[in-house]
């Protein structure tokens, strides 16, 4: 196995979007999403809910990011899974998931931590040569209920150097946005207008977090 370009099988559920990518090193096959719209209707995401819209949507999203990445299952080298933090039920799906289909193939299993992926995010390429950040690098993370400023200062090795003390800057984006009228699907869209208008880069998961 070349470690350097292990083809990775990549599982996200600690929310309440079903993902899964595929990478060999750090170029990006495929990513593929599955937003639960049952939780519209509700205004904010639903724990009980969520899980159990996980276990419908995760194995035809596999199945989507393989094909996508035009791979199969035989040629999964190993499996990356978000361990936390999150909501319990829906961590549980995709852990579930992992485990499962890494003792099935007998492949290694990776635990990532959500916030460590955000963090390095940057370094996974759409396309070779891409740019990647030097270290060490300061990084903004607003991810759910966690407002941050990092230096990263190495791989795994980072150190926080300030936090919200109240309210985090994505529950205030939607109290905002509920509060003009938004509807739940629509509040996404919003941040994502705002970040991309302030030229913001918005990385996608997800490795192991010690502090």
């Amino acid at each position: 196995m070349n470690k350097e370009e292990i083809v990775l099988l990549g599982i996200e559920s600690s929310c309440d979007d079903t993902s899964a990518a595929v990478l060999r090193g750090r170029r990006l096959l495929s990513n593929v999403i599955s937003t639960q719209e049952v939780h519209k209707r509700y205004g904010g995401v639903v724990p009980e809910l969520a899980s159990r819209a996980h276990l419908s949507n995760i194995v035809p999203v596999v199945d989507a990011a393989l094909r996508e990445a035009g791979l199969s299952v035989n040629e999964i080298e190993a499996v990356a899974f978000t361990r936390g933090p999150g909501l319990l039920g829906a961590l549980l799906v995709g852990t579930s998931f992992a485990k499962g289909f890494c003792l099935a193939r007998k492949v290694p299993m990776v635990e990532v931590n959500h916030l460590q992926g955000h963090i390095f995010a940057p370094f996974i390429q759409t396309e070779l040569g891409e740019p990647v950040p030097a270290f060490p690098y300061l990084s903004l993370l607003v991810s759910g209920g966690h407002t941050q400023i990092v230096r990263v200062e190495a791989p795994l090795r980072v150190t926080i150097l300030s936090n919200t003390i109240d309210d985090a800057a994505g529950e205030a984006f939607d109290k905002c946005a509920k509060a003009m009228g938004y509807i739940y699907s629509a509040m996404r869209r919003l941040k994502m207008q705002i970040l991309w208008r302030s030229g913001a880069r918005i990385c996608a998961p997800r490795c192991k977090l010690r502090l």
